[in-house]
Order: structure tokens, then sequence, then C-alpha cells
């Protein structure tokens, strides 16, 4: 299997937080890059590059939510192999709160939108591109997109300074053969252009997909530290790194990362393969209602819950 293109990124501060509303100690963190650089993981995802002043409910997050740069000094003195990585969001960055990339501890921003924003996306891309900041465009929710929504994005993706664009699974719901489709189809519009990948493992597919990705030369794989990510989490970054062949990462620091800091929070913290958010992947839907019903007195009735989504008559809040 010839994947040594590959890189990782591990999101598990980022997605992660969507967890526990990034409520991450600076030790946790420090220990979490200790480990993936030791390890040799490629990229940290170390939060969300947002602006509180744009967001909602902004008090209540931790700082990894709207990533400070002298924090961030703080946070990571001494920067590793491991580059840094932030995501923002069409709409929720301020571009003053964006630093030359000599000057900030970020190396990749990323920015994520729907199809309907790839402009605005690539307006933003183009302003960190400028700052000198390696880039990516991720599309979410790509199980919902319109053929001819999608050749419309690529055509602008084409034309832009945007170096990585990734396949998104946002609700977990493909399969080997949708990956394989969707990969094909990426690097027949957009043969200039490195691909990344980001699934969700609502089905258990997390890993496969991002393995088959991997094999038809997607380079920049997602992943997180025991999976940990919203709802059913991410592919596990322990598995990647000790089953991508011709790199050269080590799986003994994951291990005590996963040992150290994963499983006494996953004690504390739910996230990862459970039947409620199975059952929004193998519908494509978004699992904020199966969140909602694992936050509720009745998070283990999964037959009701199954019949309410799948009745016509019965509205389930907003899909």
């Amino acid at each position: 299997m010839k994947t040594n293109q590959s890189k990782i990124v591990d999101c598990t501060i980022r997605d992660g937080g969507l967890v526990n509303n990034w409520d991450f100690s600076v030790e946790f963190v420090q220990n979490l890059y200790a480990g993936l650089n030791e390890a040799g993981v490629d990229y940290m995802e170390i939060g969300y590059k947002n602006s509180p002043k744009l967001l909602k409910g902004a008090e209540g997050a931790g700082p990894w939510r709207f990533l400070n740069d002298d924090f961030l000094r703080k946070v990571i003195p001494q920067k590793g192999h491991t580059k840094l990585s932030a995501l923002v969001d069409i709409g929720r960055v301020d571009e003053a709160d964006i630093l030359p990339r000599s000057e900030s501890m970020l190396d990749l921003i990323r920015v994520a939108c729907y199809s309907k924003d790839v402009d605005k996306a690539l307006q933003l891309v183009q302003t960190f591109h400028d700052l000198g900041y390696e880039t990516t465009i991720n599309i979410m929710a790509l199980s919902n997109v319109m053929e001819n929504e999608l050749l419309e994005a690529f055509e602008q993706i084409n034309e832009s300074v945007v170096d990585v664009v990734y396949i998104v699974d946002s609700y977990g719901s493909l399969d080997h053969n949708d990956m394989k489709y969707l990969v094909d189809k990426f690097k027949k519009h957009l043969p200039n252009k490195r691909l990344g990948v980001h699934t969700h493992n609502n089905l258990q597919l997390a890993f496969s997909n991002t393995l088959i990705a991997a094999e038809n030369g997607v380079e920049l794989l997602d992943a997180s530290c025991y999976g940990m990510g919203r709802a059913a989490g991410n592919c596990p970054t322990e598995l990647l790194v000790t089953h991508l062949k011709n790199t050269q990462y080590k799986l003994r620091p994951v291990l005590d990362i996963v040992e150290r800091l994963m499983i006494p929070l996953r004690e504390k913290e739910e996230w990862g393969y459970i039947i409620p958010y199975m059952i929004t992947g193998t519908l494509d839907e978004h699992p904020r209602s199966a969140m909602a019903l694992r936050s509720s007195v009745d998070k283990d009735k999964a037959v009701d819950f199954y019949d309410k989504l799948t009745t016509p008559e019965v509205t389930f809040g907003d899909k």
C-alpha cells in the first residue's frame, strides 16, 4: 500500500472540543503536543481561530475555541516537528485577528464552509495565503451536495490559491465506494490541487474510509486520539500511525497519550460509535438530533428515535 505521501492532521483539540466545549487544560494540550511530536505526527489542530465577538455563547467555551497567539506562545514555547493548525468558519472570523505567519504560532489555517459559500471561503483563503499560511478549504456535508453545485465549486477552487481541498464526511454516512467515487471526482476536477479527508465514525467506517482515501492519493488525513470528536468521533490517530506503510510514525507515544489523557477523559465525556449516531449516519443526517437524545433521559431508546426520524409526518427539530 503506497501511502508514504500521507500526512496526519490530529484534530483532538479542535474536533474533540465540540464534545467538552474546549475545556482542555493547558497541561493536557502541552502533553498532547509533546506526544504527537514524538510520534512524528505532521500537524496538530490546536483549535478554532474564530472571533468571540462573532459567536453566540462564546463566554462559556475554553480558549481553544478562539485561539490567541500570545496565549499559544505560552502553551507551546518550543515548537517541534509537528506543525500547528487552526480551523475557521465563514462569518465567524475577524481577519484583523490573524497575524502574518512569520509572527504567529500557526502554520496552517483551514477554512470550513458549505458548498454555497465556497466563494466566501476562497476570499478568506486568499487572505491567509497572502499572510504566508498553508491553506485548505473543507467543504462540509458533501453527501448532501448536488452535482451541479459541486462542479461550480470546483471551477472556483481550481482558480484559487488554496493548497489542499478536503473531502469531508460530515454525517459519517459514506462507505468505501462513496469515498472512492468522491476521491476520483475531486482528482478529475481539481487536477492541480492536493487533497485531504475528514471522516466521522457513525458507521464504524472512519478508519477504513481514510485508508481508501490514502490509497488513492489523498495526502492530508484527519484523525484524533482515541477518535475523540463530535458525536461518533473521527478516525483514531493511533490506528493511522500504526497502519500507514512507508512512514516514520511511532505508535508508543500515541498509546501513552491515550492511556494518560484520553481514557480518563472518556470516563467523563461521551463520544464514539453509539447507536443513535449510527442511526443518523445511516439516514445521512446531521447528528444533532442524536446528540440531543444522548443528553436526555431517553438516551438509549433507539427504536423510538429511529421511528421518529423515519416517519415522514413527524418533524424532529431542524435537520
